[in-house]
């Protein structure tokens, strides 16, 4: 079963900075055991398990690059007109070596004739009565991949911890390989609490609203490659949150809820967590998202996310993936950022570090400016579907002036 080191538990104090809070991850996060072989049609989004040496060179031979005569350049010593001998096309062998003084029409792709050791293009050549007249200029191996190229045989051709895109896959095919080993999906338990919640599709109260962070998170974790089993939603009641989070750290890797970690009357989560597991931390100097707990229960991971979605969204981002990537093995990197120009102006408290939800709109001059959304609420989820991004404004920042130059970090390929 996962496990956090207990020194990921040794802080004390009452709010903590971000960073300090993925170091904490970072550092003290162990793998979950476990691996398998997956073909690579189903390996997509997978994490290598090991490191993968290249089999094989590739490319696996000498080949042309492009269309046109293969020729030894030391026949040009003595002119530039050379004997046309010869076809070979992708796929073919040449039967023998390039005869001296001689040229080979050749395809791309096609394998070069022993002793041949550069190509000129079709366009660069003239033909007659079976002579190709060839110019000046080019240097020995243009026009040519060399064998091995791309990787050599035995080279580290993917890093453990790699999650899986179409690219490594298709390096992974050329190499001549059906499967590669990955590890096990993070088996993360899922519940909301909060006795105002009830399932989509059912009946509302008079004082209830559907529950939607269910759907968030778990699609937010499926996104990160984990296996969401949904726990439900369960109300406000200590003894419940208790039972269930007990329950959940007997078969999976991750506990992941959200409401009920603020310091209400009705938010039983920190307190159910410090009566069946150990609490690390419980505030973080963020906005929006400052309730979030981390902890552990029966030495299995729980993260506890706010109750407000945009806040859930932001934490789970910027904290539970991160957590996520850790212990499925993956090779933990900061969301990218980048700069952009600032359409707003925006004042904040000194000590925490904001985010701020904003679409990017490009200018007649090629720059992007980020428009913050007009509302700033943390249950207002049109803010998240009608902006492309956050602004990260560090905890010494105390102001954003339009115009300014600030870090952006894009929803897809970044925070998702």
């Amino acid at each position: 079963m996962a496990q956090l080191s207990d020194d990921c538990f040794a802080f004390g104090g009452k709010l903590l900075a971000v960073d300090a809070a993925l170091a904490l991850i970072a550092k003290d996060t162990q793998p979950i055991d476990g691996t398998e072989h997956v073909a690579l049609h189903d390996a997509d989004g997978r994490v290598l398990a090991a490191d993968l040496a290249a089999p094989m060179d590739l490319p696996p031979f000498r080949n042309s690059a492009v269309d046109g005569y293969a020729v030894r350049l030391s026949d040009l010593d003595g002119g530039a007109d050379l004997l046309a001998a010869g076809r070979l096309a992708a796929g073919a062998a040449a039967a023998m070596p390039l005869p001296p003084g001689t040229a080979c029409r050749i395809f791309t792709g096609a394998a070069m004739p022993p002793g041949a050791d550069t190509v000129f293009m079709q366009e660069d050549v003239q033909l007659a009565a079976g002579r190709v007249r060839l110019p000046p200029g080019l240097k020995r191996g243009a026009n040519t991949r060399p064998q091995g190229e791309d990787i050599a045989a035995r080279a580290t051709a993917l890093l453990a911890g790699t999650r899986l895109r179409p690219q490594e896959l298709a390096l992974a095919a050329a190499l001549g390989l059906t499967a590669l080993g990955v590890r096990r999906r993070v088996r993360v338990g899922l519940f909301s609490t909060g006795s105002e919640l009830v399932q989509p599709g059912t009946p509302l109260g008079p004082a209830q609203q559907y529950d939607s962070n269910r759907i968030l998170l778990a699609a937010l974790a499926r996104r990160a490659g984990a296996a969401v089993t949904d726990l439900g939603i369960l109300p406000d009641r200590r003894d419940r949150i208790e039972a269930a989070l007990l329950a959940a750290s007997r078969d999976h890797d991750l506990m992941l809820t959200s409401g009920g970690v603020s310091a209400g009357e009705e938010d039983h989560v920190r307190g159910a967590m410090q009566a069946v597991g150990e609490l690390a931390f419980w505030r973080l100097a963020i906005k929006p998202g400052r309730p979030v707990a981390m902890g552990r229960v029966a030495g299995v991971p729980f993260i506890g996310l706010p109750g407000n979605p945009v806040a859930a969204f932001v934490t789970f981002a910027l904290v539970a993936r991160p957590l996520l990537m850790a212990l499925g093995g993956e090779a933990v990197r900061p969301a990218p950022a980048y700069p952009v120009t600032a359409a707003f102006t925006y004042r904040k408290k000194p000590g925490r570090r904001e985010y701020v939800r904003v679409r990017l709109v490009p200018r007649p001059d090629g720059t992007l400016h980020a428009h913050k959304h007009p509302v700033d609420g943390a249950g207002i989820l049109t803010s998240l579907t009608a902006t492309d991004g956050l602004v990260e404004l560090p905890e010494d920042m105390l102001s954003v002036q339009a115009g300014a130059v600030v870090r952006y970090m894009p929803y897809s390929g970044g925070l998702l």
